[in-house]
């Protein structure tokens, strides 16, 4: 089995609606979330499915789309019930197609705000509809002010602890972008190297051993630059190699070339790094050096990098992905392959 743990939803045209609604009334009148129907909604979704088998992907995990994601946005009153509203699609979309797609829950984040609403969001989505883990902003200002904490700050601390509890993981993954010094896809990368280097040089994993990170894009740039922070852990005399601290997170494969790919496994072992591609999304542009688009990873994780073993390409595809998310017992108990 295939198994993407990045992914995100595909949202019908009245779920983008309602969020214009919000916008231009700020919740004031509030009219309500749209009763989208399951027509609209399975349309949208097998359009998503028919990519994925495209690309022999069997299921995958899908969360908000993060460009939508809205922490900036104020009223916070709003961001909560917009946030709300895309869970529900997600599970709408997870009940509709059960052996193709799990949900991954967004979170109504705001910077310097308390976490009350994030933590209250994740309860319900684990509760009702058995969401197996969460997409989790390090900005969300958006490239705006307040600039807010790293990762590692205490102020994350709340929200770590019930992540513990609940005992599901978070994927890091930098949301919109409102700065004009940086692009929506630069962001990301910044946003996420970030958090990787705040996490791993603060006592966040002594506090919280149980705490499960995914860091998206591959861990942001960090990985091809690993020997400055190789070098600063010299010059400050810390004991643990850098490389070492990376083992306490888990990475995605949305990197989207075989140069990259390589240096990833390399770097933080396959045993650390799990199938994610973001289809549909960024990358699905065509390539022209291979005549695929650039999120249709499976082939080159398989055929481009010679010294990956059949056991390293299973942990990757699978096996690591099984091993960290608690999947229902329908998945769970599943071995074969989609045809």
């Amino acid at each position: 089995m295939i198994i993407d743990i990045h992914g995100h939803v595909s949202l019908p045209p009245e779920v983008l609606a309602y969020k214009a609604q919000l916008s231009a009334s700020l919740g004031n009148p509030d009219v309500g979330a749209p009763k989208v129907p399951d027509e609209r909604l399975r349309e949208v979704a097998e359009r998503h499915l028919r990519l994925l088998d495209g690309v022999g992907t069997d299921l995958q995990v899908i969360s908000p789309r993060p460009f939508h994601a809205w922490h900036s946005q104020r009223p916070h009153s709003i961001v909560v019930d917009w946030t709300r509203h895309v869970n529900d699609i997600i599970a709408r979309t997870c009940q509709m197609f059960p052996d193709r797609h799990i949900g991954m829950g967004g979170l109504p984040q705001a910077t310097g705000e308390p976490h009350d609403t994030a933590i209250a969001e994740m309860q319900r989505c684990v509760d009702e509809y058995g969401f197996i883990g969460f997409i989790v902003n390090p900005d969300p200002s958006e490239g705006g002010m307040p600039i807010p904490p790293g990762m590692g700050d205490p102020y994350w601390y709340p929200l770590y602890e019930r992540f513990c509890e609940l005992d599901v993981p978070m994927l890091i993954h930098s949301a919109a972008c409102r700065s004009l010094r940086e692009s929506y896809t630069l962001h990301f990368i910044n946003e996420e190297s970030i958090a990787v280097v705040s996490l791993l040089e603060s006592e966040v994993f002594e506090r919280f051993p149980d705490l499960k990170v995914v860091v998206s894009h591959g861990g942001g740039a960090i990985p091809y630059q690993i020997a400055r922070f190789e070098s600063w852990r010299v010059k400050n005399k810390n004991p643990e190699r850098f490389e070492e601290s990376m083992r306490r997170l888990w990475f995605d494969t949305c990197v989207y070339n075989a140069t990259g790919l390589d240096l990833l496994f390399k770097v933080v072992g396959t045993d650390r790094c799990l199938f994610g591609t973001e289809l549909p999304g960024t990358g699905t542009e065509l390539d022209s050096a291979t005549g695929r688009v650039f999120d249709d990873l499976r082939p080159v994780i398989e055929q481009q990098i010679p010294w990956l073993s059949d056991h390293d390409k299973h942990l990757i595809l699978e096996g690591n992905a099984r091993g960290l998310f608690r999947f229902p017992e329908s998945i769970r108990a599943s071995t074969e392959t989609r045809s």
